[in-house]
């Protein structure tokens, strides 16, 4: 079992899931194994010209859902005089779903319940808090190989 939580990152609130040490062996095992099949994503294209890395695919169930959780390194939104704002950063998240979840979805024959594309200005273990992060998320159902956002 999953437990969900909500947490406010930079003033946006984003539901987040964490094993409660009731999750199941094989959901840990299929988000092992993503983690390692992931390929070494650098310097993705995105509309605000940032550069995003991507760093971990993971699968977990939340309720009786299926969700899969893209993560990604993009330094430019630290907190700062020039860093991207949710905004500036909200076609990229965008971007991603279309560019990177869509065809892993595919190569990897998943079918989510729930996508969810997170960027990150620096490595945060899944589940753990860094105040001193800055965190975006957005979470979308895939349909027909498109990116719909789901408001959660």
């Amino acid at each position: 079992m999953i437990r969900q939580r909500m947490q406010t990152v930079r003033g946006f609130s984003r539901r987040t899931a964490a094993p409660d040490g009731g999750a199941t062996s094989w959901v840990r095992g299929c988000a092992l194994l993503l983690a390692l099949a992931t390929p070494a994503f650098a310097d993705i294209a995105v509309p605000s010209g940032q550069a995003v890395t991507l760093s971990e695919v993971l699968v977990d169930e939340v309720g009786a859902q299926n969700w899969v959780r893209f993560r990604f390194l993009a330094p430019q939104i630290a907190r700062g005089a020039h860093a991207l704002s949710f905004e500036e950063a909200g076609a990229d998240i965008d971007a991603l779903c279309a560019q990177i979840a869509v065809p892993y979805l595919g190569e990897w024959d998943l079918s989510p319940d729930m996508v969810v594309i997170s960027l990150s200005d620096r490595a945060v273990p899944f589940g753990q808090r860094d105040p001193e992060a800055t965190q975006f998320f957005e979470a979308y159902r895939v349909e027909d190989g498109t990116c719909i956002w789901e408001e959660l």
